[in-house]
């Protein structure tokens, strides 16, 4: 069954040394297979891992994964004393040397950069993968879940669309022959005649619309990425759609010609969404 490329899926789950993960998947329509990251510091090692993760399962879309950590400890104050004691040493040299009298105090130190900071809690990636990879796939299950039913959706509105196409070129064909033999009536030479039937011969046209209808409908019903084959099989309906038209010299033809071009507008809008 085909897919959609939009969807959405989460999960989160407790990681030892980093706290509560989450992890948020979205899709959106591409022509091909984009992966945008939202990393918090720590996982940027992961991406690639993530990356491969993400491959084994979507094929095609814009994808958005952001993962975030909710620390489940008090990050400890860093205080650089080395550093902080080159600054006071440096003041008190500079008083002394342009005779300033003010007083160095704590809260001027402590605003120097470098002298306070936040210790990190670095834990290395092949401690933190094989805890990360479980919630990555059921943020991926979830999506793809989505993206199927999403798709299921997809293929009854694309399969009615192949279905009305069906009707319309076969009442097409069968008052294209009315349309000729009614026409040839009023027609009184045979230069006439075969001039006429050359130029409003639309046959071809017709076999060559049934074909791709066909193969539009044996497409749709495949269980692997096939949106840029519908696209392209949509593009010479449409192709054919407008030689029809430009062929047509009976109005009831040219007035479903309009349905079919229509159809198929509808159908090249639906499959840019399909995987």
């Amino acid at each position: 069954m085909i897919k959609s490329m939009t969807g959405f899926g989460s999960a989160e789950s407790q990681i030892s040394s980093l706290g509560k993960v989450s992890v948020e998947l979205k899709s959106t329509n591409h022509k091909f297979l984009e992966i945008v990251f939202h990393l918090p510091l720590g996982l940027l090692a992961l991406e690639d891992k993530i990356k491969k993760e993400i491959e084994s399962k979507i094929k095609r879309g814009r994808i958005t994964c952001a993962i975030n950590i909710s620390e489940s400890k008090t990050q400890k104050v860093f205080v650089n004393k080395d550093l902080l004691k080159n600054y006071f040493h440096e003041f008190k040299s500079i008083k002394k040397e342009f005779k300033i009298r003010d007083e160095i105090n704590i809260d001027t130190l402590i605003h120097l950069p470098g002298v306070i900071s936040l210790e990190e809690h670095r834990v290395g990636k092949d401690v933190i993968w094989p805890q990360l990879k479980p919630v990555i796939s059921k943020a991926l299950g979830g999506l793809s879940k989505m993206r199927q039913n999403e798709g299921k959706a997809l293929y009854g509105y694309l399969k009615e669309r192949g279905k009305n196409l069906g009707e319309s070129i076969g009442f097409i064909s069968k008052r294209f022959k009315k349309a000729v033999q009614d026409k040839l009536k009023e027609i009184q030479t045979d230069e006439e005649r075969s001039s006429f039937l050359k130029s409003s011969d639309i046959t071809e046209e017709i076999e060559r619309l049934m074909f791709h209808i066909g193969n539009f409908n044996k497409t749709i019903a495949q269980n692997l990425p096939i949106g840029k084959e519908l696209d392209f099989v949509a593009q010479e309906m449409q192709r054919e759609a407008n030689t029809l038209a430009a062929k047509s010299f009976d109005a009831v033809i040219s007035g479903r010609i309009v349905v079919v071009k229509s159809q198929i507008e509808k159908i090249r809008e639906q499959v840019q969404n399909v995987e």
